[in-house]
Parts: C-alpha cells; structure tokens; sequence
C-alpha cells in the first residue's frame, strides 16, 4: 500500500489563514476603540499581507501536486515573510516598540523574494514544456 504525502503547505496556509482571520476580528472587534487611526492601519495591514501569503502557501501546496515540484523556497520565503512582516505590524501596533517596525521592511522584502522566486519558477516550468513540443 503507498501511503501519500500530506501536502504540509496547505495545512500550515489553512492554520494561518485561520489565524489572519482571528487576528482581523480582534482588530476590527477588540482594538478598534484602543488602538490609534495609524496604528490600527497597521494591523489591518499585517492581516491583509498574513491572509494573502496564507493563501499563496495553499496555492503552492496545490502547486505541487499539480508540478510534481515542491516549491520550498517560495513557500519558506512566504511563511518568513508572514512573521517578519505581519507579526512585527501586530508587534508594533499594539507596543508602538521600534525595532519591530523596523523589522517589517525586512518581511516586505522575503515576500517580494518569495514572489519573484514564483515568476521565475514558473518561467522555468513553461520553457520545460516547450522545450518538450
């Protein structure tokens, strides 16, 4: 019998998804009357970019299945960027400590990576199959 391979990213993209969607009620909900105008952009900054990369790491779970790859890097680079981008907006939102907002450009950055290293996969993938007709 061949046991399949449960597919971790949509698991941990479900689970994180799950989490932005707490996280967007409590800022909507519990910190709405504490939290200043800025910083409160600032959460719901964090929980738009977390709930986004949640979703890429389900799509890149599905990806593998459909490639046969395993897209490690996208998805490490896109689970990076969710803690050191979103975590260090709620961080910060909720201390106003500047180190972690000093830190969010940092995740801003792992996601760009993470999205070029997509497009450049994705480049590869299709030049392999043309290559193949």
């Amino acid at each position: 019998m061949k046991l399949k391979r449960t597919n971790h990213k949509i698991i941990a993209g479900a689970l994180l998804m799950a989490l932005a969607v707490a996280l967007g009620a409590m800022g909507a909900h519990a910190f709405e009357k504490t939290l200043s105008v800025k910083n409160l952009a600032t959460f719901k900054t964090g929980v738009e970019y977390h709930m986004l990369h949640a979703f890429g790491l389900i799509f890149l779970g599905i990806m593998d299945k459909v490639f046969h790859d395993r897209f490690r890097i996208e998805s490490t680079l896109f689970a990076l960027g969710i803690i050191l981008f979103s975590f260090n907006c709620y961080i910060y939102a909720l201390t106003e400590i500047k180190v972690f907002a000093l830190l969010i450009p940092v995740g801003g950055v792992t996601f760009i990576m993470g999205w070029l290293s997509l497009g450049l996969r994705f480049f590869k993938i299709s030049r392999k199959n043309n290559d193949l007709e």
